[in-house]
This record gives C-alpha cells, structure tokens and sequence, in this order.
C-alpha cells in the first residue's frame, strides 16, 4: 500500500491510496493521512483515476512531532574528523537526535529557498511514519509500531549552525522545514524494508549529474526501532510522528571515507560531506553549497528499477 497526499489547497490536503506503478490512484476514506493515522485503518474508495506526482504536497504535510536522528554515524565521524575533533565513543552507542519543524514539510517539488550565504544544503534521508509508541517502549514496541517508510530532504543552512549550536541548545534557524517525496509505503509491503532497516540505493542527482549513489541499508549503526525506543525512552510518541535517519552516509572499500560518485565511490548525500572529504584529503573544501538555479533531485529504485516513493525535484531559490 502506497499513499500521497495531493495538493488541494487545505493544510493537509486530500489522502489518495496510489497504486505500486505510481500510475493511478483512488481517494480515501479518511481524507487526511492523519486521520488515517488516529483511526489506524485505510479503507481506499473504488474509482481509480491517474496519479500525478507533481500535484502532491508531502504525504503528512504537518505533523506533530519531526524527531531527526543521526543513525549513520560515519557521518558525524567525518564531520569531527575534518575540524580535528575527537570522536566521543558514547555516540556509537547513544544516539544523537533533534527535534525539527514538523507544522509543514515541504512537498516534493517545493523550492528551497534562502540566502546563499547561509550555506544551503540538502541531506538525503530516510524517515518512517509511526502509530502510537508508548514511553518507554522497546525496541521490539518500537519496531511494531512503524506504519510507514518515505524519503526526506532534511535542508540544513551550514553557515549558520555553529553558532547555534555553540550556545548549547540545538537547532532552530539552521534547520528550515524538509522536504519529503510523494509517496509513502506501507512498512509491510515496502520494497527493501528489513531488520528495522529499509535496504536500496539511495540516489542523488545535482544538476543532472550523479552526486550519491548510497546504500541505505549498509553503515547504519542505529535501526529505526533503536532510533524510537530512544525517542520514547521518556515520553510517549502520537500517531504521526516522523522520525528520520539523519544522512545516509557509507564508509569507503577501504574502511575511510567514501569517494564521489566520478571516481567511482558512492559519493555523498549531502554536499558537507564531500566538502568533509576534500578537506582531510587535501586540506580544504572546493565543493560550494547550494547556490540559487540549482537543483537537487533524491529518490530510490525497486530490484526492476521502478521508482519506490516517486522523486523530491527541488530547484534552489534566494531570499
């Protein structure tokens, strides 16, 4: 089961169920992924019509709560590593995680807007969609309260996050709202989804030309029923909360960094980390950020080469 939300003018749009081809789609109904979440039910209505990804907003385009981890944490490693910090060994057993903007993720084709100045970047993610999670839940709770799997562009502003984080209370301005792709499946019948884990080449294009090729399924220290048990270790969790991976970052054949996609690695899924990688390798980053006229583009192939979740289309937009 694959569900989007379409673009109908209201905060939460117009639930559709959409088939496995992304070809067709049929109303739903509970009109709100929400509301689908809080009844725990999906009844799809008969009539089928074409589905068109370009119409649809994120597939819960407000949420409740947006908890965004870090489970890939050769990313952090590389990103201590190149400004000569020490790893803290607990961030390979306790994971790191925020809390973002959740009052309205962008959707698929959104543009991303701001100031180049301050160092605009995407962050190629996978994210789950949950049910209730009680506090205190296990990883087993955890893992059986998953509904659905999706793709997010977590876009972060670089330049402005030392300085936040310097003050010792997190992020706010240097994490505007994410973007997510149209569709999300059904943790049940997703395509790659296994031991907590969703499986497959995660690809990112920058204008037109491969950046990362990635394997979400490899280097990820933390799974997502980890991820929400850590979430809920002290409050609960209501139906509709997203949690994301963090970056989805592979370690190099050697065991070191990756290398870009032109010299036949993996490349990246975000933009920091190549510029992370050129700095340890030759003592300083030439890969600018994101820069008005750009555009980035994230999605994820089945086994037959079938999009899974449609594609995030973004062009990059100033202020």
């Amino acid at each position: 089961m694959k569900l989007a939300t379409l673009n109908d003018g209201t905060p939460d749009g117009r639930l559709v169920a959409v088939s496995d081809d992304l070809t067709t789609q049929r109303a739903c109904t509970d009109h709100t992924f929400q509301a689908a979440l809080d009844h725990d039910r999906l009844v799809p209505a008969y009539e089928e019509r074409p589905f068109d990804a370009r119409l649809c907003a994120a597939p819960l385009p407000r949420a409740y709560q947006f908890l965004d981890g870090s489970a890939y944490v050769n990313h952090v490693a590389l990103v201590r590593r190149a400004r000569g910090a020490e790893m803290p060994g607990r961030f390979w057993t306790d994971p790191l995680m925020y809390q973002g903007a959740s009052d309205g993720f962008l959707g698929p084709t959104d543009d991303i807007v701001g100031d180049p100045a301050w160092g605009m970047d995407f962050e190629a993610e996978v994210a789950v969609i949950t049910g209730y999670v009680p506090r205190g839940a296990s990883p087993d709770q955890a893992a059986g309260a998953i509904r659905y799997v999706m793709l997010l562009n977590d876009i972060s502003l670089r330049a402005l996050i030392p300085e936040e984080l310097s003050k010792g209370f997190g992020f706010v301005q240097s994490k505007p709202h994410s973007a997510c792709a149209p569709v999300a499946v059904k943790v049940a019948t997703c395509p790659g989804w296994r031991d907590g884990r969703l499986h497959g080449t995660l690809c990112v294009d920058l204008n037109g030309a491969p950046f990362g090729r990635v394997e979400a399924g490899e280097d990820m220290t933390f799974d997502f029923p980890t991820l929400i048990a850590h979430a809920a270790r002290t409050r609960s969790l209501g139906p509709g909360t997203v949690v994301g991976s963090g970056t989805v970052s592979n370690r190099g054949a050697d065991g070191g960094p990756g290398a870009p996609v032109a010299e036949g690695g993996r490349g990246y899924a975000c933009l920091a980390e190549q510029r992370m990688v050129e700095t340890i390798r030759e003592g300083a980053a030439r890969t600018p950020f994101l820069q008005p006229g750009d555009r980035v583009r994230i999605w994820m192939d089945d086994a037959d080469g079938r999009p899974i979740f449609g594609a995030i289309d973004q062009e990059v937009r100033g202020t």
